[in-house]
């Protein structure tokens, strides 16, 4: 499978005509295709977004089906990526976490807006109800499928992480 053949089959249907079996049929097809892609590829089809354009045409409830399909898949994938790193390279990308979710939350202690809303590679919109999803099927995935070694490397990240949460301030309206 390659992205674009994922590509092509999400160019060549439109979900927007489709209804009931065949349109869920058409999303597992493409969840599919997508959990066959090696990282690399997975990459590469998110940066086309082709295949995440439908996530858009998508109710609520396909959206968090769409999700449980995909998710668990792409999380192990960068799980399995960030074990088979150098231990410097490991080590800098969970500086450069640190770094970034630091600087999160001074700005949004400091007032300022967060993050690449909007932007050409920034994730979908998700409803509230499926950002807590996204968040326990990456953390489950996390603790069910990373070693030891990892679970202790990413420890720091978790911990700002619930630095963060403790804030409270990704509660407050921005």
């Amino acid at each position: 499978m390659t992205a674009e053949k994922v590509k092509a089959y999400a160019e060549s249907v439109d979900i927007s005509k489709l209804s009931g079996a065949a349109r869920a049929k058409a999303i597992q097809e493409l969840a599919d295709k997508l959990n066959a892609l090696s990282l690399e590829e997975r990459r590469k089809a998110r940066l086309d977004r082709e295949a995440w354009s439908w996530f858009d045409r998508m109710t609520e409830e396909e959206k968090a089906a769409f999700i449980d399909a995909t998710m668990p898949t792409g999380f192990k994938q960068m799980l399995t990526a960030f074990e088979q790193l150098p231990e410097e390279k490991r080590r800098k990308s969970i500086d450069d976490a640190l770094r970034r979710l630091r600087e999160g939350r001074d700005q949004m202690a400091g007032g300022a807006g967060g993050g690449n809303q909007g932007g050409t590679n920034s994730p979908p919109v998700l409803s509230d109800e499926l950002e807590a999803k996204v968040r326990t099927i990456g953390l489950k995935t996390f603790y069910s499928q990373s070693s030891a070694q990892t679970k202790a490397e990413l420890a720091p990240v978790l911990e700002e992480l619930q630095r963060v949460m403790e804030s409270g301030r990704p509660f407050r309206g921005q």
